[in-house]
């Protein structure tokens, strides 16, 4: 029989109820769920709002207020703060199953399902926030469903205690609830007046309900958005305030974000000044007029980095704390829906003010392009106006296409550099391709401009177009040439010789990114041991070399190849080497900056040498 009693109690454990320390609940709140103490104001809006609009499902007439008190402690810090509304209101029974029930939430009540969707909180843990401020929270409300139950009065302290007791008539005599906050030690500054007033501002400016802090009012509706000016010019001057009151700066100009379909009612504010694609502007979500976030980082596309956004939604759910979106298929669907209102914005603009889009595409050329690399018609649409840096100067595709028969371009801003004097002295073309977007852009041409021909430019390319010297000349250089070719061959260096504009520039150093990673990879073999140069070695490849294109025409280049001492020539060579990389901006590798140091020190040892101290005379 104990045998069989003991299997019995094994397989039917009895069950036991979870303990919840709430000090520990709380301290996990305030410091992980939680951004900052502020959020509690919140809570005790969105439980005022939530109870009005229970009321209001079922009676539609019921007032709809909501008041704030503050009391002074001592010292003139927040000693106390009363939050009244006209709300729903709570039996005893409810006080029971809701405020002391951590996580169930009036709003899944069975009573509420129909209305739930209305509602701004979900989560049955908004009330555990005031304890982030307060030490004590009591809770006086009376049912609107029962109006024959009396008030009845709720007090937790943050030990995790509470009472309930039932109350006179007298102490609510009309249906709704009031909240009473006591602030912790150290939290008083958090329920002072000022605070409190401005909290509730920032929070619930575009709640629907009469919402004041004392006479002070909280909500300003109708949103500055949804207002009615007299003219779009006015318009333009109301939202430019209301940015600069909200942001911080005057917008270049603001975009409509009304999307019915999705719930959503708001204006994006066109940043005045350039910031990187890699910065994430936080974008501000009210959900149902209350204050969700202020940084909103996942709203819109991230090709859309040049506005701030203010909206108001019905749609989008919030996570946990409400301090952020939660990503799901509705904010994926209205991501991409306000996407499509700034792409209607700017071919607007396109279409009917020019000048309005130049003066943006003068800060925000790079966000644009940012859309146009994905966007086929935006580019066709911005070709005209997007600007790039070219041997022409700052022009547009379309404009640098109907002036050359070939769109010549580079990918980095290295390559244009060594090329772009050289290439437009010849009467070539070249677009620097090596700002971000800009090379796919230029790639992307001929999809949109059908019969456009489109080539990158390497050293082969600029070769061909310098003129070659005459042969007699060049053999007679035989020599020169040689003793150069010699001293260059191990940084993997040719040296060529042309005769090519302008005049000024005696040498031009010329490679592209296959033969740049060929030398890191000789580079590489030469420091490596012989495992790893084994296998470097086997990834060699007949990539074309670095090459050094000697002017002809140039008058230094002339004097140094009649030098009939190779070891200067070698030295020369050298010198013109380590200039070219300079002047193309090249990062220099260590064997070149010992190129350069001992080319200086022999030019200067041949000078000193050629030319002795006239003293020295005198001595002897």
């Amino acid at each position: 029989m104990d045998s069989q009693t003991s299997q019995a109690s094994q397989a039917s454990p009895s069950p036991h109820s979870f303990q919840v320390d709430l000090r520990g609940l709380v301290d996990l709140l305030s410091h992980h769920l939680y951004s900052s103490p502020k959020v509690y104001l919140r809570e005790l809006l969105q439980n005022a709002v939530d109870a009005i609009t229970a009321r209001r499902a079922e009676q539609p007439d019921a007032p709809a207020r909501v008041r704030l008190y503050v009391e002074s402690g001592s010292g003139g810090s927040g000693g106390s703060l009363r939050v009244e509304d006209t709300g729903v209101g709570l039996t005893e029974s409810d006080v029971h199953n809701l405020l002391a029930t951590i996580g169930r939430s009036s709003k899944r009540a069975d009573g509420l399902q129909e209305v739930r969707s209305d509602f701004l909180g979900q989560f049955g843990i908004g009330l555990l926030a005031c304890f982030v401020v307060a030490e004590r929270i009591r809770v006086v409300s009376r049912s609107a469903r029962t109006p024959d139950a009396p008030p009845v009065e709720w007090t937790a302290t943050d030990d995790g205690s509470y009472t309930v007791r039932t109350l006179p008539d007298e102490a609510r005599p009309e249906p709704g609830t009031t909240v009473h906050l006591v602030a912790r030690a150290g939290a008083g500054e958090w329920l002072s007046e000022a605070r409190v007033l401005a909290l509730a501002r920032d929070f619930g400016s575009l709640l629907p309900y009469d919402v004041r802090v004392g006479e002070e009012a909280v909500t300003d509706l109708p949103a500055p958005w949804d207002r009615a000016y007299p003219s779009p010019a006015t318009r333009r001057v109301a939202l430019a305030r209301h940015c600069h009151d909200l942001f911080g700066f005057t917008p270049l100009d603001s975009i409509d974000l009304a999307v019915p379909l999705a719930g959503i009612r708001g204006t994006a504010y066109v940043l005045p000044s350039a910031v990187s694609p890699a910065q994430r502007a936080g974008h501000r979500v009210h959900l149902k007029g209350m204050l969700l976030t202020e940084r909103a980082e996942q709203l819109l596309p991230d090709w859309a980095f040049f506005v701030r956004c203010v909206l108001d939604t019905d749609s989008l759910r919030p996570t946990a704390s409400r301090e952020s979106l939660y990503e799901d298929e509705t904010l994926a669907a209205v991501r991409e829906a306000l996407g499509e209102r700034i792409r209607s914005w700017l071919t607007g603009l396109a279409a009917g003010d020019p000048q309005r889009l130049a003066a943006f595409l003068n800060v925000h050329h790079l966000g644009v392009k940012s859309l146009a690399r994905h966007d086929r018609e935006m580019l066709r649409t911005m070709l005209p106006w997007l600007p790039f840096e070219t041997t022409d100067g700052r022009l547009s595709l379309e404009e640098f296409a109907q002036r050359h028969p070939v769109v010549h371009f580079t990918r980095t801003v290295e390559e244009y550099r060594q090329v772009a004097p050289i290439a437009s002295a010849q009467g070539v073309g070249v677009v620097n391709g090596g700002y971000t977007y800009d090379s796919d852009l230029v790639e992307a041409l001929p999809s949109v401009r059908p019969g456009t021909v489109v080539a990158e430019l390497d050293a082969d390319t600029v070769t061909a177009h310098l003129d070659a010297v005459d042969p007699a000349e060049e053999l007679a250089l035989a020599g020169f040439l040689a003793a150069a070719r010699s001293r260059l061959d191990p940084l993997g260096c040719d040296v060529v010789l042309r005769a090519f504009h302008p005049l000024s520039v005696p040498a031009l150093h010329l490679d592209d990114r296959t033969a740049r990673h060929e030398q890191a990879r000789a580079d590489a073999e030469e420091q490596a041991d012989d495992l790893w140069a084994g296998i470097l070695g086997s990834l060699r490849g007949s990539a074309p070399r670095a090459r050094l294109v000697l002017n002809h025409l140039n008058p230094l280049i002339r004097r140094i190849s009649s030098l009939g001492d190779p070891e200067l020539i070698g030295t020369a060579t050298e010198s013109l080497y380590g200039q070219a990389l300079l002047m193309a901006h090249r990062p220099l590798r260590p064997a070149d900056s010992a190129l350069l140091n001992r080319a200086f020190i022999g030019l200067l040892e041949w000078a000193t040498h050629s030319d002795p101290d006239p003293r020295e005379d005198d001595r002897r």
